[in-house]
């Protein structure tokens, strides 16, 4: 099996086209480039007007605080306030935590009096050339001077939101200061890692910019593991009218991290709602700990008072070896845990319809390939 059948499938289509067009690789290219420049251009153009927008905000929040000179525990209210009101408005994005963080980037990017009074949305998206996910990241370095390079040297790089994570917890500012050849410091600490770059539609994708534009939020890092996702809420559904689908890919933001679960069930009879994260590898002890993470989580944020706690069932479809493994965290009430055992589906039979789909999928793209491969 290929790691991607479409483009195989696109590669047949051109192998076996008879007629060969004279220069057509190089308006390809050109068309491709073009395609590409206009993505990245208009990735950057919507992370710069969220940065603009946030910092706007932030403005708005500051200046009604210092009119009313509101004290601290007022300051608190304000936020959870207009948490509460944009947030039936707007939808998610403007938890109390973000607007805090909009009050925080305003105080932290100072612009003068005047050009602020004069400044319009595109003048202020020039300001700010980063996305918003990185500014969130650079808040959390409180030595300004730190904060300033890193700014620029992520802007001078192009530093992913994940290499100016890393370059902040590895202390680059402190070692490139203390270090005698900065030139090299400086030169080497722009150096992408393997995996690190980010792709337009990647940066379209980013949670801040789904948020921001109020789309959904349905998107599978894979196209194995969008289909399998799709089969497994297509067999839960089945097993009667016990589970209630909820949702795909629901995101989550744990302090500045984003996770998301795969899919999301209410079971009635046990009146839980039921966390399912697929993984393509091995299981491993980390797997278990970060569905004991996700439980926390949906038990706080997204559990009703009358309902029972959340439980969580692990699902790795590795090439050798499926498993499936519930995760029933937080139950203290062994009554209550015996009964999640009893009622939910036994994991040797949903790791046996998870290998039957993998094999299912396997099978239909072979037989897809060589349809094409016919033609």
């Amino acid at each position: 099996m290929t790691d991607n059948p479409k483009k195989e499938r696109n590669r047949s289509i051109r192998a076996n086209d008879e007629k060969v067009i004279a220069g057509y690789d190089v308006i390809l290219a050109e068309v491709a480039n073009l395609l590409e420049s206009a993505r990245r251009t208009s990735a950057r153009s919507i992370n710069a007007v969220i940065a603009a927008t946030y910092w706007n905000i932030g403005r708005r929040i500051v200046e009604f605080e210092q009119g009313g000179k509101l004290r601290a525990e007022y300051g608190k209210e304000l936020l959870k306030q207009l948490s509460l009101d944009l947030t039936v408005k707007f939808g998610r994005g403007f938890s109390a935590r973000n607007l805090e963080q909009m009050r925080l980037f305003y105080l932290g990017w100072p612009i003068s009096q005047t050009l602020s009074a004069k400044s319009n949305q595109l003048v202020l998206s020039e300001r700010f050339p980063l996305p918003w996910s990185h500014y969130v990241k650079l808040l959390a370095v409180k030595n300004p001077d730190a904060r300033k390079f890193y700014e620029i040297e992520a802007l001078r790089n192009g530093w992913t939101v994940r290499q100016l994570d890393r370059q902040i917890s590895t202390l680059f500012y402190e070692r490139t200061a203390l270090s005698k050849n900065k030139a090299a410091m400086l030169e080497g600490g722009g150096c992408l890692s393997p995996g690190e770059s980010v792709t337009p539609e990647e940066e379209i994708k980013d949670p801040f910019v789904l948020e921001f534009l109020g789309l959904k939020d349905e998107y599978s890092e894979s196209d194995l593991e969008e289909a399998l996702i799709i089969q497994l809420e297509a067999f839960l559904l089945e097993l009667g009218g016990d589970f209630a689908f909820i949702g795909r890919q629901r995101r989550m933001r744990i302090g500045d991290e984003w996770y998301r679960i795969d899919l999301l069930f209410f079971h009635r009879k046990l009146r839980c709602l039921v966390v399912i994260d697929l993984k393509l590898g091995k299981f491993t002890h980390s797997d278990a700990g970060q569905m004991h993470l996700y439980l926390n989580y949906v038990r706080e944020n997204w559990t009703y008072s009358d309902e029972n706690p959340p439980v969580g069932l692990i699902l790795c479809a590795h090439k050798d070896e499926t498993v499936a493994h519930y995760s029933l965290e937080g139950l203290n009430n062994k009554v209550l845990a015996a009964e999640y055992r009893m009622t939910l589906p036994d994991e040797k039979s949903l790791a046996a319809e998870l290998q039957r789909t993998r094999l299912m999928l396997k099978m239909r793209e072979t037989s897809c390939d060589g349809r094409n491969d016919e033609q």
